[in-house]
């Protein structure tokens, strides 16, 4: 049978190779397994359920919740009656919530807990339309998941069937609102197909089979980790749900997967984390483990570095880089990074210790994947999102923009006609917004986004974003964000790594027994922190260079409303956050 509808992916792995364990997470300490079989039964009973309900074809039902499997037995549940999922971030904000009900058109929501309940409860206070509230975990007053399930249980399955048929593969599978870094919340319509042929065109480059496990964690509302789920149980991979962040490295420890999916700035702090650990080696040890981190900075996936580099490299993995890999549970074949840039040393350092990295790059908008780095080294050039995957359309417009066309890109935005024309030119291509290029005639490097360039007095352009992930290499800096729109130079607002920064002084010196708001105004710390960002001038032309930055105490969230779910820098709010700063900054030798 063929993949032609999101659903028909259980019946697919059901008869090709079913599995015992095709979702996993743990509860009271235990994994709980759940077959291919019992996902099938429970997606059956939701959509028995809905019906139940007066829930059809192309009615809007919400998913708010972190990764587990009442989510997928939801999301199947939904479409398989032709109704419409969609998903959202657990951590957005009420006002958010509201905002996406009303312009859905939400009928039914799936909540995970208590406070996602109460959150939801608010926002929909004034919402007639949004008729049912269902909880995964058992809440006060709420109607919880079984509930659901039984009323499921009242139906006919073979009422089922003409209900999945009807249902076609061009048919709206789901609705996803992309937060963006400016304006209200815009729905991405993507249909089965749009996320099916993404599936289709990046299994070659993906090397899974049914004997592997993947550990989750990225978010399934972003629609990165929804089509490589996709992905993963259409070849049979074993998913298991990572408890939480903060316990991620028992759990690959537990779960010893052949794959993860991550985001850069989770590879970052992996990396901080173990450099961290060397510096605190001392003698033989510590000479080891940074002959060995500096070896893995040298690598390079396209060329030899010759036989004394090779033969050293061989004795460093297995001192070191072995390591490594057992902190990842020892059995990592690849990880797969998206949603921002990583940084090139990061992938050198990996693919050196035999833990090959492949940056992807897509938006929402295109279901996601556009290119990806290959998992064979000759596909695989560090510094760029990879080649194409297979049918696959880019082309770079005149100002450098990325253009593309492909069955994966989106029908447009949710009763936003006005904002689908604008991405769409006559011909059809999609403009994605980013700017980029093509290297050696195949690797497609970004090099900024299009809407946040912008132009010093002087009218020379600045790509931020280049600027910001040259300065976050440093393990000492967690966030950046450079400014200078129509000033003489740019500039940056700096927020230190704090754990790394305390290190640092006692290292060298400093007392670090202090608040975050009097450590950055150390004169010591501030003299780093410059000296630090004129190192990292250099790889820049002399418009580029950040001639003055402002330490910051406090991270940037997506609850402070400067972030997106997805870490992204909203510049406006963060610029109008810090207004005087930024004009002290400019004005600041002209008051003296």
């Amino acid at each position: 049978m063929e993949v032609r509808r999101a659903f028909d992916i259980l019946p697919y792995q059901l008869s090709k190779f079913p599995k015992s364990d095709c979702l996993a997470s743990k509860q009271g300490g235990v994994w709980q397994k759940i077959s291919t079989q019992e996902l099938l039964d429970k997606a059956n009973l939701v959509s028995l359920g809905l019906k139940h309900l007066g829930i059809g074809k192309d009615d809007k039902v919400a998913i708010i919740s972190m990764n587990r499997p009442e989510w997928m037995m939801a999301d199947f549940g939904i479409s398989q009656i032709g109704a419409v999922g969609v998903p959202m971030y657990p951590t957005i904000t009420t006002e958010d919530y509201k905002y996406i009900f009303q312009d859905a058109g939400v009928k039914a929501v799936f909540v995970a807990d208590k406070s996602l309940y109460s959150k939801v409860k608010e926002a929909t206070a004034e919402l007639p339309g949004v008729k049912h509230i269902f909880t995964f975990d058992e809440v006060a007053g709420a109607r919880h998941f079984n509930e659901l399930l039984e009323l499921g249980k009242q139906g006919n399955p073979a009422d089922l069937e003409p209900l999945k048929a009807a249902v076609q593969p061009d048919d709206l599978l789901t609705l996803i609102y992309t937060s963006g870094t400016t304006g209200s919340p815009k729905g991405v319509m993507l249909t089965h197909d749009n996320i099916l042929s993404n599936c289709r065109n990046s299994q070659p480059f993906v090397p899974v089979t049914k004997n592997d496990m993947a550990l989750s964690f990225l978010p399934l509302c972003h629609i990165f980790e929804r089509m490589v789920t996709y992905l993963y149980m259409i070849n049979g991979v074993s998913i298991y749900y990572a408890e939480s962040m903060e316990v991620i490295a028992d759990n690959l420890r537990e779960v010893k997967p052949n794959i993860f999916t991550t985001v850069p700035r989770l590879l970052e702090k992996v990396y901080d984390k173990i450099v961290a650990k060397g510096h605190e080696l001392t003698g033989v040890k510590k000479s080891l483990f940074f002959w060995a981190l500096n070896l893995g900075l040298e690598y390079d996936t396209q060329k030899s570095k010759g036989f004394l580099y090779d033969t050293q490299l061989k004795l460093a993995r297995k001192l070191i880089f072995s390591k490594w890999q057992e902190a990842l549970g020892g059995n990592i074949r690849v990880i797969v990074s998206g949603g921002g840039a990583l940084q090139p040393r990061l992938a050198r350092v990996f693919w050196a210790a035999g833990i090959r990295v492949m940056e992807g790059y897509g938006l929402t908008e295109t279901s996601p994947v556009i290119a990806v780095g290959g998992f064979e080294p000759e596909n695989n050039l560090i510094g760029t999102v990879g080649p194409l995957i297979d049918n696959m359309e880019v082309k770079i417009a005149a100002d450098g923009e990325i253009l593309t066309k492909s069955a994966s890109v989106m029908k447009g935005y949710y009763n936003k006609p006005d904002l689908t024309a604008e991405v769409f030119d006559k011909d059809g291509w999609f403009h994605t917004g980013d700017i980029g290029e093509f290297v050696n005639g195949r690797f497609l490097k970004i090099t900024d986004r299009k809407k946040e360039m912008f132009k010093t007095s002087g009218g020379k352009y600045i790509a931020p974003q280049v600027i910001e992930g040259k300065l976050k290499e440093s393990p000492l800096v967690e966030q950046a964000m450079v400014v200078g729109a129509d000033q003489k130079f740019p500039a940056a607002l700096v927020i230190p790594s704090f754990d790394d920064l305390k290190s640092w002084c006692k290292r060298n010196g400093v007392d670090s027994n202090c608040s975050n708001e009097e450590l950055i105004k150390n004169e010591k710390v501030v003299k780093m922190y410059e000296d630090l960002v004129k190192k990292y001038n250099e790889s820049f032309a002399q418009w580029e260079q950040v001639k003055k930055i402002a330490l910051l105490p406090k991270l940037w969230t997506v609850e402070t409303g400067e972030m997106t779910p997805t870490m992204k820098v909203k510049r406006k709010i963060i610029t109008e956050n810090n207004k005087s700063l930024i004009e002290d900054l400019y004005h600041r030798d002209e008051r003296r």
